[in-house]
């Protein structure tokens, strides 16, 4: 039998905030969830693509040339490779994420707030 992901059990299971957990792999493709508060660091992903999908809460989404996208919840906004971005959460927010296998966390940036793939699939 293959098993049923719960989004919502995942979610509950976070504790910290900017820290995606893996939930499912598809082809080359991980889904992770996370919780956001707060501003995030600038960066970007010069080789991946990455999709963000609001569960819950609002989120924006800040570009350098200083427009920004505002998602709400069962909304969803690609970041295509290469674009300079920064999520910020006023308030705390739920995500799905989809990225490529090989996405850095923190894209071209090494912070304090990077996650590495192991601490995400763990």
């Amino acid at each position: 039998m293959i098993p049923a992901v719960s989004i919502d059990a995942a979610l509950a299971a976070l504790t910290d905030h900017w820290s995606p957990k893996v939930v499912a792999r598809v082809n080359d493709q991980y889904v992770k969830v996370a919780k956001l508060k707060g501003e995030f660091v600038w960066h970007r992903h010069d080789d991946e693509d990455e999709l963000f999908q609001l569960i819950r809460g609002r989120l924006r989404i800040q570009f350098e040339d200083g427009s920004e996208t505002l998602l709400s919840p069962g909304e969803l906004c690609v970041i295509p490779r290469g674009v300079m971005h920064r999520p910020v959460a006023d308030e705390e927010c739920a995500v799905l994420l989809i990225e490529t296998v090989t996405t850095k966390h923190t894209g071209d940036v090494e912070t304090p707030m990077t996650r590495s793939i192991a601490e995400q699939l763990a």
